[in-house]
């Protein structure tokens, strides 16, 4: 509101001084001048002064055209005055703001003068106001709401519920005493009382208009108190906005309270939904659109309107298509379900869509998207591309020890005693910290930063939701070097890392896609996380082609083994790390693998190593034979 005011106050100062300039009586310009300047400001009884009519029928008059526009400001620029002996005529043009994210209401209209007893006066009638405006009529601004439109799956289908909704609103012609109705309802909703009254006055007197819109709950909770104002109507409207699953990804909507009309401006209208999460906030304005609005002149004995002065059809909305694999969707949630803290992201290996978000004591956005992780051995996957591109060779024979130190760095692999000397593929496959890290001086720092580029990680890449690509920190001297390889001081989500193993499988790293149509989220969203445009990145063929024998090893033969379903063959590393959470320390249990076109990565809050590659496996068996 406060915005409106200074506006108008602006527009005020810059044409009081076009209007005041150098004019004196008896010409006309300064009669002109306190009419338009008295209008604009709100200072009625001064513009009708300048009047022949009734001053204070002419005072109401200009008083009810403000609120029957529910405009928040008038502006006027004079165009030109032309004199004939006592009668004169001034052109001028109006701006109105009608508020609510409308253009201004933009027009032409005159003032027809004369002298009356030696001053010059508006010859007064109803056209003053508007030139298509006579006596017995009145001016209406007439909206036509926008239902929310839903956010689907890729196949088409809902990812909501509908639910009961609750519109409390009223007739205009219908209510005796608008001003104590609208008092009534702002002492139970706290929505302002001079808003909820300027939506009744600026409304056809025979329309319905919407007030305040109740979730069930709320409507249970007020309904004596709703029911007791006179005069007050009720609808319901089935709105698409009950989350399914994955909703939290989806997110929740509300309707709008007191506090959200105050931050967003502009009145509440039936049905007004606002997302509070999730896509619903990220695509609140293609969801909603923006509402059709005619201005409108009516009869005022019939209400009937007489003729349409403006109108704008406001921006369509439209449904927000996702990424999401419903059938997925309900494996991932399977695969979860018990009670340990989970997160599982899936995505098509091809192309990078995002195909399921699942989790269990945590947040789909927060931790399965955005979460930053310890990747441990888990980012043995992007160490040994590096490797590999060095010349390392996977049947080398690498010993894995229970202790090793490197540069000073010591490591331990739990589960072993003393020292076995098996081939590079087996200790990847079973994840030897002890043998990734002695490998620290066939690989420098800005050899494992390339690696960690051509996967994605830290790259830049986002989603309209938030969202985490991973870091890994600069490496100098053989101790830093090995504990990247190992997988300490890197940090990712399990987005990141289903992206990682959809590039093993494709030979092409992709940045993720969650949403297909439309293109992008409203600026809002943009600037608070708007996907940017990074380019796929195709990988060593050759290279690639020994990553994927090692994943396979490391279900076949490896800690990964418990992701085995049927089908397809499963591919994977599993992994087991420790993270400092809030002063305590929590393991954390990898699986990134996939099957056929699904990457998946998992992550398990659990110091069973075989936890994740265990929600792998319930994932890929529950989601037979789609893939």
């Amino acid at each position: 509101m406060r915005a409106r005011v200074v506006r108008a106050a602006l527009a005020l100062g810059l044409t009081a001084p076009l209007l005041t300039g150098c004019f004196e009586e008896p010409s006309p310009h300064e009669a002109v001048r306190d009419f338009l300047v008295g209008w604009q400001t709100g200072d009625y009884a001064a513009a009708a002064r300048r009047a022949d009519g009734d001053q204070a029928a002419v005072r109401k008059a200009l008083e009810d055209a403000r609120l029957q526009l529910d405009a928040a400001s008038i502006r006027f620029s004079l165009k030109g005055i032309s004199l004939d002996d006592e009668t004169a005529r001034a052109a001028f043009h109006a701006e109105v703001d009608l508020g609510e994210n409308n253009p201004l209401w933009q027009y032409d209209g005159a003032l027809p003068m004369h002298l009356v007893g030696g001053q010059w006066k508006v010859r007064w009638s109803p056209s003053v106001i508007h030139p298509d405006l006579h006596a017995g009529q009145r001016l209406a601004v007439a909206t036509v709401p926008k239902g929310r439109r839903p956010i689907l799956d890729r196949a088409g289908n809902p990812l909501q519920d509908e639910t009961m909704l609750h519109v409390a609103g009223v007739t205009p012609a219908e209510v005796k005493d608008p001003a104590h109705l609208c008092e009534q309802l702002s002492k139970i909703t706290g929505f302002a009382q001079d808003r909820l009254l300027s939506r009744v006055l600026s409304s056809p007197p025979q329309d319905f208009v919407p007030l305040a819109t109740f979730g069930r709950t709320k409507f249970a909770q007020l309904k004596s108190k709703l029911e007791a104002i006179g005069g007050l109507r009720f609808e319901i409207d089935n709105a698409p906005v009950a989350p399914k699953s994955p909703t939290q990804i989806v997110g929740v909507v509300t309707a709008i309270t007191p506090e959200a009309e105050q931050r967003l401006g502009g009145p509440q209208r039936a049905g007004d939904t606002l997302g509070r999460d999730g896509l619903q906030k990220a695509y609140q304005d293609q969801l909603t659109g923006s509402t059709e609005t005619r201005v409108v002149v009516l009869d005022n004995a019939t209400g009937r309107q007489v003729k349409e002065l403006k109108a704008w059809p406001g921006r369509e909305n439209e449904p927000v298509r996702t990424t999401i694999d419903s059938r997925l969707q309900s494996a991932g949630d399977a695969a979860v379900a018990g009670s340990r803290p989970a997160a599982l992201v899936a995505v098509k290996a091809s192309t990078g869509e995002v195909l399921a978000v699942s989790t269990n004591q945590l947040h789909q956005e927060g931790d399965a998207l955005a979460g930053k992780y310890a990747a441990g051995t888990a980012f043995s996957i992007i160490a040994t591309e590096g490797l590999l591109r060095a010349g390392l060779d996977p049947k080398q024979k690498v010993p894995c020890s229970s202790d090793r130190t490197v540069g000073g760095a010591r490591f331990q692999q739990p589960g072993v005693d003393g020292v076995t000397v098996p081939s590079f593929q087996t200790d990847f496959a079973q994840g030897c910290v002890t043998a990734l890290a002695s490998l620290a001086r066939r690989i420098n720092g800005q050899a494992i930063s390339r690696s960690a580029q051509q996967f994605g990680i830290g790259s830049g890449w986002k989603l309209p939701l938030r969202t985490f690509s991973g870091s890994v920190p600069a490496a100098q001297g053989d101790a830093a070097v090995a504990k990247i390889i190992a997988g300490q001081g890197a940090k990712v989500s399990p987005l990141a890392m289903a992206l990682v193993a959809g590039a093993v499988k494709s030979g092409t790293w992709r940045p993720p896609t969650l949403v297909t149509s439309p293109a992008a989220p409203d600026p809002a969203a943009e600037e608070a996380g708007g996907s940017p445009a990074v380019a796929p990145t195709s990988l060593d063929p050759a290279v690639t082609a020994k990553l994927r024998t090692l994943m396979r090893a490391g279900v076949t033969s490896g800690a990964a083994a418990p992701a085995t379903a049927p089908g397809e063959p499963v591919y994977g590393v599993a992994a087991q790390v420790t993270q400092a959470e809030k002063k305590e320390r929590t393991r954390l249990s990898w699986f990134v693998g996939w099957q056929g076109d699904v990457a998946l990565a998992v992550l398990v809050k659990s110091g069973d190593q075989e936890a994740a590659p265990a929600v792998a496996g319930g994932f890929f068996r529950g989601a037979q034979p789609q893939i």
